[in-house]
């Protein structure tokens, strides 16, 4: 009976509210041309308008709690993260700090190309915090606030050492930096050392997945199903959409669509810099996966680390036409790294079994034979099985040069040997 009256009285308020905001008649209309001062997207999100030396705008933020997961990612492992841990995939230019210092940054434009006329209507900034990973995200209800959304931008990510993206150094950053200039401000990001994580997602699996989209590894990596998701393209026109109509509910998706996309950067900041820092203790499945980091060690010059991570994916299984690149790159590591016979046995063994790189493999063993081993026959024997696989004008005067070598030879050892002639006195 209590909870029927507790009910009845909160009715009765409610009445009470209409009652008296209709008091003095149904509002005047707005006149034409102008929008309402009050856009009501505070009535579909938690948060509030902010008022900034600039203007104002909408702020909201939301938690993603630490004993949740997202996918195979527990959310309260990101608070583990060593503090040198993005260190080599950023070359050096990221320095240790807390990961509570990294700012995890996303934005959502009214286009893709790019350019000053593109704007960044929402802004999304993740952090790591002891209750798991808090998203704030900054707002523009009308092109006229966005000096106050840089301004309190600014203001936040002063807060922070380290800034992560998903692409962020060819797209975020830069159109951020362009609506800094444009609105005569000082763009915050020269102060923070920048990691996208993008080209190391690529270099670890592109080799083995056709897309490395933020989503398609979320998916792929993460096993997480987007349900009801916003797709990205749609997202200039739903703004849009807003703007002439200003239904606050029409934007709603693309909160939550920015939101999961800085969870998932978060998550795979967890994956990806691991496998750069310590390869030899990462847990890998899948051996293209390995190849994607041992080239990334090779172009860095860590030959001795590249040849034994290409050994590991060898050993994991590659498919055929990764496997006999792969041997063909190792085979040019351990000739660098010196070591010739290693080199001349996985060339040998490219040279057994019909693959792209056969003709180039017998080739290597021919010119090893003539000048190394001066074993013309054992090389001419190489540059005919080249010849067999694809013949080529370069082939047959090698071949003519050996088998003039073999001829010469032969006659030197039929001469017969001739008398010392006696020496004077």
């Amino acid at each position: 009976m209590g909870e029927l009256q507790d009910q009845l009285a909160t009715l009765r308020r409610k009445v009470a509210r209409i009652d008296r905001k209709y008091a003095d008649g149904p509002p005047a209309p707005a006149p034409s041309g102008t929008r309402p001062a009050h856009y009501f997207i505070e009535q579909w999100m938690s948060g509030q308008v902010v008022e900034t030396p600039h203007g104002r705008h909408f702020e909201t933020e939301r938690l993603y709690e630490h004993h949740r997961r997202h996918g195979s990612m527990d959310i309260s492992s990101l608070l583990e993260l060593p503090d040198d841990l993005l260190g080599p995939l950023s070359g050096g230019e990221a320095p240790a700090a807390p990961v509570s210092r990294w700012a995890f940054l996303d934005t959502e434009t009214t286009g893709l190309a790019g350019g000053s006329g593109t704007y960044a209507f929402l802004i999304g900034v993740g952090r790591v915090t002891p209750e798991g990973f808090r998203v704030r995200q900054f707002f523009m209800r009308d092109y006229g606030e966005e000096p106050s959304l840089l301004w309190a931008l600014a203001e936040y990510l002063a807060e922070f050492d380290t800034l992560v993206t998903y692409n962020g150094k060819t797209y975020d950053q830069p159109l951020l930096e362009t609506r800094y200039r444009m609105a005569r401000a000082r763009p915050p990001f020269s102060r923070l050392a920048h990691l996208d994580l993008l080209h190391g997602a690529r270099r670890l699996w592109k080799l083995r997945l056709e897309s490395c989209r933020l989503v398609d590894l979320e998916n792929q990596i993460l096993g997480v199903e987007r349900e009801g998701d916003l797709p990205g393209e749609m997202i200039p026109y739903v703004y849009f959409e807003f703007l002439r109509t200003q239904q606050a509910w029409r934007v709603v998706p693309i909160f939550h669509h920015n939101a999961v996309d800085l969870l998932t950067t978060a998550c795979l900041t967890g994956i990806v810099p691991f496998a750069f820092r310590e390869p030899g203790a990462a847990r890998f499945v899948h051996g293209a996966d390995l190849v994607g980091i041992a080239r990334w060690f090779a172009h860095a010059g860590e030959r001795e680390q590249a040849s034994g991570l290409m050994r590991r994916a060898i050993d994991l299984g590659l498919p055929d036409n990764l496997l006999f690149r792969t041997m063909w790159d190792m085979a040019a590591l351990e000739k660098r790294l010196g070591r010739a016979e290693a080199a001349l046995t996985v060339i040998a063994d490219l040279a057994a079994s019909p693959n792209p790189y056969r003709m180039q493999a017998f080739e290597a063993l021919a010119k090893h034979y003539e000048h190394r081993e001066r074993n013309y026959s054992r090389a001419l024997e190489m540059v005919r099985g080249a010849r067999a696989v694809a013949d080529s004008e370069h082939l047959r005067k090698r071949e003519a040069r050996l088998e003039k070598r073999l001829a010469g030879r032969v006659r030197a050892t039929r001469l017969p040997l001739l008398p010392v002639p006696p020496t004077a006195g």
